[in-house]
């Protein structure tokens, strides 16, 4: 299959392999910025086939992970309104608020329903002309694009029962965050493929040159990673900060033009809390003022929502990279997909979820668990 059982052959991956444990002379952190990328390595066992004290960090780069409890409060206040036909990834369903999810609205007579597009719930709301759709818009500047297009068909085709609850957030805002932190110990960046094959690599040198870190775009198979790793310890053992590609098939140094401009017209940046970090100045998008009729949070006025982290959930320093899951005391116990105390054991990117399905649960690896025991 082109492009999927080439960047998986273990012959090449042996050989960059070879060329890792040839290059590293002394332990060095490196963090995977994706949450594709955490779910690959953990898969596959990259990181225990990397040289003594090359340690892989994983970052903040699961979208659903980081969406703010105030945020998922809000949803699930305004799923539960009568007149509302809340839609939303499925991935979302099971991401825990304070004190319940989507699949309890649901149960509980809140019409919750799982789109695989934007433009599917901007479909419902034409055809339920009497119901207030909303569909909730996470995620990275990936999905940015597609969230934009549907509110821009929204103001064109003047579809006013349709709004957007809006939680994006973007990428080099966190990487400076996360460099700004005194708790900091990554020396290089493997950025997201994905992110970039949108916004381009264009944001990215300032960053490595003020903080001192290579930046290695890479994708999310084994090769890509591999081949990502091996150019970042090739930059740290000679003391080199740049910006580098490696993943060319996918992006270009500028992006796609096309989504940006439509990114510029619909959102607007502002600051951005992200969950189990804090806030994050610029570090995420709203919709635009001329936008703000489709504004969910300015349509149903959900301000006052109290929130409430459970205790035990340590999924804060897991996103920053302070914490192993398996190091937490409550992984793999009292959290678990079927009862989670935070959306990183849920979430199809979420590092802890990795963790439990590819049986990480003391820092080793044992047969994964199958699919039907994560539903």
């Amino acid at each position: 299959m082109k492009y999927i059982d080439e960047f998986q052959d273990p012959q090449l991956a042996q050989r960059l392999l070879d060329d890792i444990h040839a290059t590293v002379t002394r332990p060095w952190a490196l963090m995977e910025v994706c949450g594709g990328q955490t779910h690959s390595i953990i898969r596959h066992g990259i990181d225990q086939l990397l040289p003594e004290g090359l340690e892989l960090i994983h970052g903040p780069g699961c979208p659903v992970c980081v969406t703010p409890l105030e945020l998922i409060d809000k949803a699930l206040e305004i799923a539960s309104r009568p007149d509302v036909i809340f839609c939303s990834f499925g991935d979302m369903l099971r991401v825990p608020g304070t004190g319940r999810d989507l699949f309890q609205v649901r149960s509980e007579g809140g019409d919750v329903r799982v789109v695989y597009s934007p433009l599917d719930a901007l479909r419902i709301a034409r055809e339920n002309p009497e119901r207030e759709v909303v569909f909730f818009g996470i995620g990275f500047e990936t999905t940015a694009p597609p969230n934009a297009m549907a509110v821009h068909q929204a103001a064109e085709q003047d579809v006013r029962n349709f709004s957007l609850l809006v939680s994006h957030v973007r990428v080099p805002p966190a990487i400076e965050a996360i460099m700004s932190s005194g708790e900091c110990r990554v020396q290089a960046f493997l950025a997201a493929g994905h992110v970039c094959s949108v916004m381009g690599t264009d944001e990215y040198p300032a960053l490595a040159d003020r903080f001192g870190v290579p930046i290695v775009v890479t994708g999310f198979e084994p090769l890509d990673i591999l081949e990502g790793v091996r150019r970042a310890v090739h930059q740290l053992e000679s003391g080199r900060h740049t910006v580098e590609n490696a993943y060319p098939r996918a992006v270009v140094p500028r992006g796609n033009t096309a989504a940006r401009a439509m990114l510029d017209q619909v959102f607007a940046p502002c600051d951005r809390g992200w969950r189990g970090i804090g806030v994050i100045p610029d570090s995420g998008w709203r919709l635009a003022p001329r936008y703000r009729a489709w504004d969910a949070e300015y349509r149903f006025s959900v301000d006052s929502i109290t929130t409430r982290e459970p205790a035990a959930c340590r999924s804060g320093e897991v996103l920053q990279g302070l914490l192993k899951p398996h190091e937490c005391e409550a992984f793999g116990t009292t959290c678990t997909p079927r009862t989670p105390l935070g959306a990183t054991m849920v979430s199809s990117e979420g590092a802890c979820a990795a963790y439990y399905l590819y049986r990480r649960l003391g820092g080793t690896t044992t047969a994964p668990l199958e699919a039907s025991s994560v539903d």
